[in-house]
């Protein structure tokens, strides 16, 4: 099995003031080798590490980690993709074969970032180097990434923490009728992952997040969903196996290979590992 959706980091208050006080629980350091006890225990033999700092130098810090262990088995970094030398950069980066795709925290930009020629030029080039793209947003800014994505055809992008939906209130008919439009676009898959974050932390029900599992399998369905955890961002609000144990109870729906493509396959042959 394949985690698709994990961070490192060596804690800096300043670069990581997002990490605020609310959650001291992950004001730490972490590594792979946090995640060994836990990966053994419940047989999850790779992971896809994501970028968490918009920089460069965050390609380097993960690929360490990469070299380090052989749990990492891709890793989803930060590129510029206003750079004007944005070619260079790619061809550079595409020596490094840990690299499969790029990711920009889009949750943090307006509608007007999103849907900048430049940046969706950008985006068009990374199928040159047969790059993937993760989509993180908020539920309220999908408009504007269905209206981008459906700019770039043939590019392969995954949508990380379902689109960020409200679990907290519930309010989820926006979100739902968003995430029916996105996924009739071929290209988007989607990551069951992050959903602890946009719950209250320490009192959410089961329900409520198996309901927006059930519009995100509704719509993209077992084919076009992979497994993620956010770890350690998810600490904040439960244990690393809860959430496993979470998703995997509610994909006991689902036949057996289609619970190996939701935890195994579609990752594979998405980030090519």
């Amino acid at each position: 099995m394949i985690d698709t959706h994990v961070h490192f980091w060596n804690f800096d208050p300043v670069r990581d003031s997002w990490i605020n006080d609310d959650m001291f629980a992950i004001r730490n350091d972490f590594s792979p080798k946090d995640l060994t006890a836990v990966y053994n225990d419940l047989q999850i033999t790779g992971c896809i590490a994501v970028q968490a700092s918009q920089s460069e130098e965050e390609n380097h810090f993960l690929l360490s980690q990469a070299e380090q262990n052989e749990i990492v088995k891709g890793i989803v970094g930060w590129v510029d993709l206003l750079d004007p030398n944005l070619e260079e950069r790619l061809t550079y980066w595409s020596n490094f074969k840990k690299i499969k795709g790029w990711r920009h925290v889009l949750q943090a930009e307006n509608a007007d970032f999103i849907l900048n020629k430049k940046f969706i030029a950008g985006i068009n080039l990374l199928k040159k180097y047969s790059y993937t793209y993760d989509l993180l947003c908020y539920y309220n800014q999908l408009t504007a990434i269905i209206e981008m994505v459906d700019q770039i055809p043939d590019q392969p992008f995954v949508l990380d923490h379902c689109g960020k939906p409200d679990v907290k209130s519930q309010d989820l008919k926006s979100w739902s009728a968003n995430i029916k439009t996105l996924a009739s676009n071929p290209n988007v898959s989607c990551k069951v992952s992050g959903l602890l974050a946009e719950a209250d932390w320490k009192n959410w029900e089961e329900k409520e997040l198996f309901n927006c599992f059930d519009v995100v399998f509704e719509h993209f369905g077992p084919e076009r969903v992979m497994y993620g955890s956010d770890w350690p961002v998810m600490l904040i609000s439960r244990p690393y196996q809860d959430w496993f144990n979470l998703v995997t109870k509610y994909t006991e729906r689902f036949s057996a290979a289609e619970r190996k493509l939701i935890f195994t396959d579609n990752a594979k042959a998405f980030y090519g590992v």
